[in-house]
Protein backbone atom coordinates (compact mmCIF):
# COMPACT_ATOMS: atom_id res chain seq x y z
CA UNK A 1 0.00 0.00 0.00
CA UNK A 2 1.27 3.82 -0.67
CA UNK A 3 0.84 6.25 1.39
CA UNK A 4 -0.14 9.41 0.40
CA UNK A 5 0.34 12.77 1.76
CA UNK A 6 -1.12 15.93 0.61
CA UNK A 7 -0.23 19.46 2.00
CA UNK A 8 -2.57 19.37 4.36
CA UNK A 9 -1.65 16.25 5.68
CA UNK A 10 1.57 17.82 6.01
CA UNK A 11 0.69 20.88 7.90
CA UNK A 12 -1.48 18.72 10.84
CA UNK A 13 1.54 16.41 10.71
CA UNK A 14 5.00 18.42 11.04
CA UNK A 15 6.19 20.41 13.96
CA UNK A 16 9.67 21.35 14.62
CA UNK A 17 10.73 18.92 17.20
CA UNK A 18 9.71 16.41 14.38
CA UNK A 19 11.27 17.26 11.68
CA UNK A 20 14.29 18.64 12.97
CA UNK A 21 14.71 15.15 15.19
CA UNK A 22 14.29 13.41 11.91
CA UNK A 23 17.49 15.18 10.17
CA UNK A 24 19.26 14.28 13.62
CA UNK A 25 18.66 10.97 13.21
CA UNK A 26 19.02 10.91 9.42
CA UNK A 27 22.61 12.10 9.52
CA UNK A 28 23.45 9.03 12.07
CA UNK A 29 22.85 6.57 9.32
CA UNK A 30 25.31 6.37 6.42
CA UNK A 31 25.57 9.03 4.26
CA UNK A 32 23.35 8.96 1.25
CA UNK A 33 24.23 8.98 -2.43
CA UNK A 34 22.97 11.91 -4.44
CA UNK A 35 22.47 13.09 -7.98
CA UNK A 36 20.24 15.70 -9.84
CA UNK A 37 18.70 16.35 -12.40
CA UNK A 38 17.52 19.75 -14.22
CA UNK A 39 15.85 20.52 -17.54
CA UNK A 40 14.46 23.19 -19.12
CA UNK A 41 11.06 23.62 -21.49
CA UNK A 42 11.55 27.53 -22.84
CA UNK A 43 10.96 29.56 -19.68
CA UNK A 44 9.94 26.39 -17.38
CA UNK A 45 12.14 23.99 -15.44
CA UNK A 46 12.13 20.71 -14.08
CA UNK A 47 14.47 19.72 -11.17
CA UNK A 48 14.52 16.58 -10.14
CA UNK A 49 16.92 15.39 -6.72
CA UNK A 50 17.32 11.63 -5.95
CA UNK A 51 18.85 10.54 -3.09
CA UNK A 52 19.40 6.92 -1.01
CA UNK A 53 20.09 6.65 2.42
CA UNK A 54 20.88 2.85 3.18
CA UNK A 55 19.03 1.91 6.03
CA UNK A 56 16.66 4.42 5.54
CA UNK A 57 15.14 4.33 1.99
CA UNK A 58 15.58 5.63 -1.55
CA UNK A 59 13.67 8.89 -2.95
CA UNK A 60 13.14 11.70 -5.51
CA UNK A 61 11.84 15.31 -4.98
CA UNK A 62 10.82 16.59 -8.49
CA UNK A 63 9.76 19.95 -8.66
CA UNK A 64 8.68 22.29 -11.79
CA UNK A 65 8.65 26.07 -11.91
CA UNK A 66 7.08 27.72 -14.42
CA UNK A 67 7.42 31.86 -14.08
CA UNK A 68 4.07 32.00 -15.95
CA UNK A 69 2.21 30.80 -13.48
CA UNK A 70 1.84 34.06 -11.60
CA UNK A 71 -0.48 35.36 -14.53
CA UNK A 72 -2.37 32.16 -13.84
CA UNK A 73 -2.69 33.14 -9.98
CA UNK A 74 -0.94 29.50 -9.59
CA UNK A 75 2.35 28.83 -7.26
CA UNK A 76 5.33 28.99 -9.50
CA UNK A 77 6.54 26.07 -7.81
CA UNK A 78 4.99 22.64 -7.34
CA UNK A 79 7.02 19.77 -6.61
CA UNK A 80 6.22 15.75 -4.99
CA UNK A 81 8.63 13.25 -2.92
CA UNK A 82 8.53 9.82 -3.79
CA UNK A 83 9.85 7.47 -1.19
CA UNK A 84 11.25 4.00 -2.15
CA UNK A 85 11.51 1.17 0.22
CA UNK A 86 15.41 0.46 0.98
CA UNK A 87 15.55 -3.15 0.77
CA UNK A 88 12.70 -4.00 -2.14
CA UNK A 89 12.49 -0.62 -4.46
CA UNK A 90 9.04 -1.00 -4.20
CA UNK A 91 7.19 2.92 -3.84
CA UNK A 92 5.87 2.97 -0.64
CA UNK A 93 4.76 6.61 -0.62
CA UNK A 94 4.24 10.05 -2.19
CA UNK A 95 4.67 13.01 -0.01
CA UNK A 96 3.59 16.84 -1.32
CA UNK A 97 6.82 18.47 -1.95
CA UNK A 98 6.47 21.97 -2.11
CA UNK A 99 5.03 22.02 1.61
CA UNK A 100 7.95 20.23 2.78
CA UNK A 101 10.40 22.18 1.48
CA UNK A 102 9.45 25.16 3.94
CA UNK A 103 9.61 23.00 6.65
CA UNK A 104 12.81 21.10 5.11
CA UNK A 105 15.10 23.98 4.75
CA UNK A 106 14.17 25.82 8.21
CA UNK A 107 15.02 22.42 9.78
CA UNK A 108 18.11 22.27 8.34
CA UNK A 109 19.27 25.53 9.45
CA UNK A 110 18.07 25.05 12.88
CA UNK A 111 19.64 22.01 13.35
CA UNK A 112 22.92 23.25 12.11
CA UNK A 113 22.14 26.40 14.87
CA UNK A 114 21.24 23.56 17.36
CA UNK A 115 24.91 22.13 16.88
CA UNK A 116 26.89 25.56 16.61
CA UNK A 117 25.50 28.50 17.91
CA UNK A 118 26.43 29.73 21.84
CA UNK A 119 23.83 28.06 24.18
CA UNK A 120 23.00 31.79 25.86
CA UNK A 121 21.75 33.41 22.50
CA UNK A 122 19.37 36.22 23.23
CA UNK A 123 19.31 38.22 19.81
CA UNK A 124 18.75 36.89 16.12
CA UNK A 125 18.74 39.48 13.07
CA UNK A 126 17.26 37.68 10.48
CA UNK A 127 18.46 39.16 6.84
CA UNK A 128 15.82 38.91 3.83
CA UNK A 129 11.98 38.80 4.62
CA UNK A 130 10.89 36.83 1.66
CA UNK A 131 8.70 33.63 1.98
CA UNK A 132 11.40 31.55 4.02
CA UNK A 133 11.75 33.94 6.88
CA UNK A 134 9.03 32.78 9.03
CA UNK A 135 9.44 29.72 9.17
CA UNK A 136 13.45 29.64 9.55
CA UNK A 137 12.50 32.62 12.96
CA UNK A 138 10.19 29.66 14.30
CA UNK A 139 12.63 26.94 13.52
CA UNK A 140 15.64 28.82 15.37
CA UNK A 141 13.56 29.97 18.41
CA UNK A 142 12.50 26.28 18.53
CA UNK A 143 16.00 25.12 19.18
CA UNK A 144 16.98 28.26 21.04
CA UNK A 145 14.48 29.37 23.57
CA UNK A 146 16.66 32.36 24.69
CA UNK A 147 16.22 34.04 21.65
CA UNK A 148 14.66 37.28 23.08
CA UNK A 149 14.85 39.43 20.43
CA UNK A 150 14.07 39.49 16.47
CA UNK A 151 15.67 42.12 14.48
CA UNK A 152 14.54 42.01 10.74
CA UNK A 153 15.94 44.10 7.54
CA UNK A 154 15.13 43.87 4.03
CA UNK A 155 15.82 45.62 1.39
CA UNK A 156 11.87 46.71 1.34
CA UNK A 157 10.96 48.44 4.59
CA UNK A 158 7.40 47.67 4.19
CA UNK A 159 8.08 43.69 3.99
CA UNK A 160 10.49 43.83 7.13
CA UNK A 161 7.79 45.64 8.94
CA UNK A 162 4.87 43.15 8.08
CA UNK A 163 7.35 40.35 8.68
CA UNK A 164 8.13 42.03 12.35
CA UNK A 165 4.16 42.41 12.64
CA UNK A 166 3.85 38.56 11.76
CA UNK A 167 6.70 37.15 14.23
CA UNK A 168 6.74 39.38 16.91
CA UNK A 169 9.86 41.02 15.66
CA UNK A 170 11.56 44.36 15.04
CA UNK A 171 11.85 46.05 11.55
CA UNK A 172 15.86 47.75 11.34
CA UNK A 173 17.03 49.93 9.08
CA UNK A 174 20.46 50.25 9.76
CA UNK A 175 22.00 46.80 9.06
CA UNK A 176 25.33 47.06 10.16
CA UNK A 177 24.53 48.91 13.55
CA UNK A 178 21.99 45.61 14.27
CA UNK A 179 24.56 43.25 13.33
CA UNK A 180 26.74 44.42 16.14
CA UNK A 181 23.94 43.01 18.59
CA UNK A 182 23.67 39.25 17.09
CA UNK A 183 24.24 36.58 18.22
CA UNK A 184 22.77 34.36 15.58
CA UNK A 185 22.14 36.22 12.09
CA UNK A 186 19.79 34.56 9.47
CA UNK A 187 20.30 35.08 6.20
CA UNK A 188 18.02 34.49 3.24
CA UNK A 189 18.01 36.21 0.24
CA UNK A 190 17.93 36.08 -3.72
CA UNK A 191 20.78 38.20 -3.83
CA UNK A 192 23.27 36.78 -5.97
CA UNK A 193 26.36 39.69 -4.64
CA UNK A 194 27.20 39.46 -0.90
CA UNK A 195 24.66 41.01 1.48
CA UNK A 196 26.49 40.17 4.38
CA UNK A 197 30.12 41.83 5.39
CA UNK A 198 32.35 39.27 7.72
CA UNK A 199 34.01 42.74 9.32
CA UNK A 200 30.52 43.43 10.77
CA UNK A 201 29.74 39.85 12.21
CA UNK A 202 30.58 40.07 16.21
CA UNK A 203 32.81 37.42 17.79
CA UNK A 204 30.75 34.97 19.59
CA UNK A 205 27.86 34.98 16.40
CA UNK A 206 26.77 32.39 14.83
CA UNK A 207 25.89 33.14 10.82
CA UNK A 208 23.13 30.83 8.83
CA UNK A 209 23.46 31.53 5.12
CA UNK A 210 20.25 30.02 3.31
CA UNK A 211 19.69 32.09 0.34
CA UNK A 212 22.24 30.98 -2.21
CA UNK A 213 21.42 28.01 -3.95
CA UNK A 214 23.19 28.81 -7.59
CA UNK A 215 26.69 28.52 -8.38
CA UNK A 216 26.57 32.43 -9.65
CA UNK A 217 25.14 33.25 -5.63
CA UNK A 218 26.60 34.42 -2.51
CA UNK A 219 25.41 36.15 0.47
CA UNK A 220 28.52 36.39 2.25
CA UNK A 221 31.71 38.38 1.40
CA UNK A 222 35.22 36.88 1.72
CA UNK A 223 36.42 38.29 4.81
CA UNK A 224 33.93 36.29 6.83
CA UNK A 225 35.23 33.12 5.14
CA UNK A 226 38.64 34.30 6.44
CA UNK A 227 37.23 35.14 9.98
CA UNK A 228 34.30 32.60 10.26
CA UNK A 229 34.79 28.43 10.77
CA UNK A 230 32.66 27.52 7.96
CA UNK A 231 30.69 23.80 8.02
CA UNK A 232 27.75 22.81 5.60
CA UNK A 233 24.68 20.39 6.07
CA UNK A 234 26.92 18.56 3.39
CA UNK A 235 29.92 18.48 1.63
CA UNK A 236 28.29 17.15 -2.08
CA UNK A 237 25.51 19.88 -2.21
CA UNK A 238 27.61 23.12 -1.45
CA UNK A 239 31.31 22.70 -2.74
CA UNK A 240 31.06 22.98 -6.08
CA UNK A 241 27.26 23.80 -6.54
CA UNK A 242 26.34 27.00 -4.68
CA UNK A 243 28.50 30.33 -5.50
CA UNK A 244 28.75 30.90 -1.48
CA UNK A 245 32.04 28.32 -1.28
CA UNK A 246 32.71 27.49 -4.95
CA UNK A 247 33.46 30.81 -5.77
CA UNK A 248 35.59 32.37 -3.00
CA UNK A 249 37.23 28.54 -3.74
CA UNK A 250 37.73 28.90 -7.07
CA UNK A 251 39.55 32.59 -6.57
CA UNK A 252 41.80 31.19 -4.04
CA UNK A 253 40.36 32.45 -0.80
CA UNK A 254 39.99 29.33 1.02
CA UNK A 255 40.66 25.99 -0.05
CA UNK A 256 37.58 23.20 0.35
CA UNK A 257 39.77 21.71 3.98
CA UNK A 258 38.22 25.58 5.41
CA UNK A 259 35.22 23.38 5.46
CA UNK A 260 35.34 22.06 8.80
CA UNK A 261 32.18 19.44 8.68
CA UNK A 262 29.47 18.54 7.95
CA UNK A 263 25.81 17.27 9.83
CA UNK A 264 27.41 13.98 9.78
CA UNK A 265 30.56 15.17 11.59
CA UNK A 266 28.32 17.73 13.54
CA UNK A 267 25.76 15.34 14.97
CA UNK A 268 28.47 12.79 16.19
CA UNK A 269 30.16 15.41 17.68
CA UNK A 270 33.33 14.74 15.77
CA UNK A 271 33.01 18.87 15.05
CA UNK A 272 31.76 22.38 16.00
CA UNK A 273 32.31 25.28 18.11
CA UNK A 274 35.19 25.38 19.90
CA UNK A 275 34.91 28.67 22.23
CA UNK A 276 32.05 31.28 22.73
CA UNK A 277 34.35 33.63 21.15
CA UNK A 278 34.59 32.18 17.50
CA UNK A 279 32.46 32.83 14.70
CA UNK A 280 30.78 29.62 13.29
CA UNK A 281 29.11 29.56 9.62
CA UNK A 282 26.73 27.17 8.77
CA UNK A 283 25.68 26.86 4.81
CA UNK A 284 22.50 25.08 4.10
CA UNK A 285 22.71 23.20 0.53
CA UNK A 286 19.83 21.55 0.72
CA UNK A 287 19.31 18.09 -0.86
CA UNK A 288 16.60 15.27 -1.84
CA UNK A 289 18.37 13.00 0.81
CA UNK A 290 17.12 15.82 3.43
CA UNK A 291 13.54 15.62 1.76
CA UNK A 292 13.30 11.96 2.27
CA UNK A 293 14.72 12.32 5.93
CA UNK A 294 12.03 14.26 6.88
CA UNK A 295 8.86 12.65 4.44
CA UNK A 296 9.70 9.51 6.12
CA UNK A 297 9.17 10.58 9.48
CA UNK A 298 6.17 12.50 8.22
CA UNK A 299 5.02 9.28 6.52
CA UNK A 300 5.35 7.26 10.13
CA UNK A 301 4.06 9.91 11.76
CA UNK A 302 0.84 9.18 9.86
CA UNK A 303 0.58 5.60 10.74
Amino acid sequence: MVTVLDGDDVARLATWPLVIEALREGHRLPKAAIADSLVHARDNAMLVRAAWIDGLAAGTKAATVVPGNEARSLPSVHAQINLFDNETGQLTASVDGTSVTAWKTAADSALGCELLARADARTMVMIGAGAMAAPLIAAHRSVRPSIENVLIWNRTAGKAEALAAEVGGEAVDDLVATLAKADIICCATMSATPVLAGADVPKGCHVDLVGAYRPDMREADDELHRRGRWFVDSRDTTLTHIGELAIPIAEGVITEAAVLGDLHELVAGRAGRQSDDEITVFKNGGGAHLDIMIADALVKAAG
